[in-house]
């Protein structure tokens, strides 16, 4: 594991505290002036530790009460040094709070603080990198089929319309690995890097592979060129959005019913289409569809097969064998996928 910097530990800080951080800080800044001052009583002039404590309590409060021993040259030049450090400290620590508590922060820390604690109880979500105009679709669509998300956004405007649709947000540069460590990196299903800047996304997908091997990655493309660098850092899809846009309005114009039929199953009003994974120790491994039962129990058309070789299979006939790691492609209702998904459940 490699060693924190400074700057690592100081943004960790500030993630946890925000506007709270400068009072924070005011108070160790304090704390070791408050040493400092046992340290001239006690080393540089030989005091017991209760007399020592008690010189700097009343140094520092500047309540003018007789000094416990007399005071040798140094002691005195020392000790106005601790006055100066102390009532300057103190000033500070009386202007951060002020401005925390004129400014409104506390609900906002203590809101930053809960939903911290939600996300890091968070498994198997998915985390949206940028909330511009592709991530916000991205999250609306992840939402609306009932994925936990964490949303990591650094337009303090943007974070503002979030906490309005009570989004789970962290507030920061998605390239920072203590940013996506707080969203719950090693424990995420999902990543999608859709920020606007290309090396930010193979930044943020180098991290994401090298965190959590096994997390699914999808990158946002500004160019075809850039798709094959996305794809090397280790996104598992790398798209261009207006190439999408383009060939979506092509198949429309050339396919409209097509068309209108995929959105019917994707919008998942009548029908939908969902992933189907057969698990370690299912009751489907080693059965081919018609001993499954898919078809006649549950009223689910498989469409397609994944192979754990990544080999896609089109139109499975009826005698293919289920193995553990396949993925199936099916349409149906939704309420016939959540009956089939606890019908695996249970075998």
């Amino acid at each position: 594991m490699h060693k924190k910097s400074f700057a690592a530990y100081y943004y960790q800080l500030k993630l946890r505290y925000g506007s709270f951080l400068p009072f924070v800080m005011g108070c160790f800044v304090f704390f070791l002036v408050f040493l400092y001052g046992l340290f001239i009583y006690m080393h540089v002039e030989g005091w017991g530790f209760l007399d020592s404590f008690y010189q700097v309590v009343i140094t520092l409060s500047t309540v003018g009460f007789t000094e416990t021993h007399e005071l040798s040259e140094t002691g005195r030049l020392l000790t106005s040094t601790l006055i100066l450090l102390g009532v300057g400290t103190f000033a500070y620590l009386v202007g951060a709070f002020t401005q925390f508590l004129v400014e409104g922060k506390i609900q906002d820390v203590w809101g930053r603080r809960k939903v911290q604690k939600i996300i890091d109880t968070l498994q198997d979500h998915f985390i949206v990198c940028g909330y511009g105009r592709i991530g916000s679709v991205v999250t609306r669509e992840i939402m609306a089929d009932g994925w936990p998300i964490v949303v990591i956004e650094s337009d303090p405007a943007q974070v503002d319309k979030l906490k309005g649709k009570e989004v789970l947000t962290i507030e920061g540069d998605a390239t920072s690995d203590e940013v996506l460590m707080a969203a719950g990196l090693d424990r995420a299903r999902g990543l999608i890097a859709c920020l606007n800047q290309v090396a930010e996304n193979v930044y943020v997908t180098l991290t994401a592979r090298q965190t959590n091997p096994g997390i699914y990655i999808v990158a946002r493309a500004d160019k075809e060129g850039s798709v094959q660098k996305l794809m090397m850092a280790g996104a598992n899809k790398a798209l261009t959005p207006h190439m999408i846009g383009g060939l979506r309005m092509a198949q429309m114009a050339l396919r409209p019913t097509v068309t209108d039929f995929l959105e019917l199953a994707q919008q998942g009003e009548e029908l939908q289409m969902e992933e189907i994974v057969i698990q370690k120790g299912s009751g489907l491994v080693g059965k081919d569809l018609i001993a499954s039962g898919i078809r006649p129990r549950f009223n689910l058309i498989i469409i397609a097969i994944r192979k754990v070789s990544g080999r896609m299979i089109f139109n499975p006939g009826p005698r293919e064998v289920l193995e553990e790691g396949d993925v199936m492609v099916g349409i149906g209702k939704y309420e016939n996928f959540e009956r089939f998904a606890q019908q695996i459940r249970k075998t």
